[in-house]
């Protein structure tokens, strides 16, 4: 085979590998474990990033009311706060200072707009009403891109509750921003749905300490013992679309 044609097969998978991807592998992921209906519908703040980029909706279900899943909500961030029961290695690798919660920190059960739940402002609260939703993201203006992070938590019953996560930014069409966006891509989902079922064990008290600090270390997600329900009545039928959030 001459170097000419081993080019030609090359490229020619990697493009047909770029196209699985995008046409089959990334709308599963930007959307994991949401319904059509959570994906379509206003969350709060959306207007704050009009014409995103980049925009993700994922979801799952708690077998937990939303009063048993915001404590653990509003003390994230790094240390002292709670973490982000997600991988804890990859954010020391990010330069982050983060240890994952395994009881509620009663210091950090207040949270308000303005606070900064990372040293460098880009998880800072712009919205919330409690037991209902958060809204994170950086100082308007800032280099890379404007962006918003809504967590909100739906009750679909007395014993259940949907928690759902909007991402949508505008990343700078920029070397830095094409750059960022090709890691996020992948990379928010890996961590992010290790954060929504990480939430999801401890609201359902599946997880003690000594469980948590050794799952948060290990590769093997926590999805593998905690998958999230999916069934239509576990979904509520209509979610509320009229917010009035507290806005910085």
């Amino acid at each position: 085979m001459n170097k000419g044609l081993k080019v030609a097969i090359g490229a020619a998978a990697a493009a047909a590998a770029g196209a699985a991807y995008h046409f089959l592998l990334r709308p599963w992921h930007v959307s994991w474990g949401s319904t059509p209906e959570e994906r379509d519908r206003k969350m709060p703040l959306d207007e704050l990033v009009e014409k995103p980029n980049y925009a993700t909706n994922r979801a799952v279900t708690i077998n937990a009311p939303a009063e048993k899943i915001w404590p653990w909500l509003v003390q994230m961030g790094e240390l002292p706060r709670g973490g982000f029961y997600t991988y804890t290695w990859v954010e020391r690798v990010l330069g982050m200072r983060t240890e994952n919660a395994a009881t509620i920190l009663n210091e950090f059960q207040h949270l308000k707009p303005g606070d900064r739940l990372d040293r460098d402002g880009n998880l800072t609260v712009k919205a919330l009403v409690p037991n209902r939703f958060i809204v994170l993201g950086p100082p308007a203006g800032t280099p890379s891109g404007d962006a918003t992070w809504a967590i909100e938590l739906t009750p679909v019953d007395e014993v259940s509750t949907r928690l759902i996560s909007r991402v949508r930014a505008r990343i700078a069409p920029n070397v830095r921003g094409t750059f960022w966006r090709a890691i996020l891509d992948p990379g928010q989902f890996v961590m992010e749905r290790k954060w929504l079922l990480g939430v999801k064990a401890r609201a359902e008290g599946q997880i003690g300490k000594a469980a948590a600090a050794m799952l948060d270390e290990l590769v093997q997600p926590v999805q593998d013992k905690v998958e999230p329900a999916d069934s239509p009545d576990q979904v509520p039928a209509e979610a509320k679309a009229e917010y009035d959030p507290v806005e910085v």
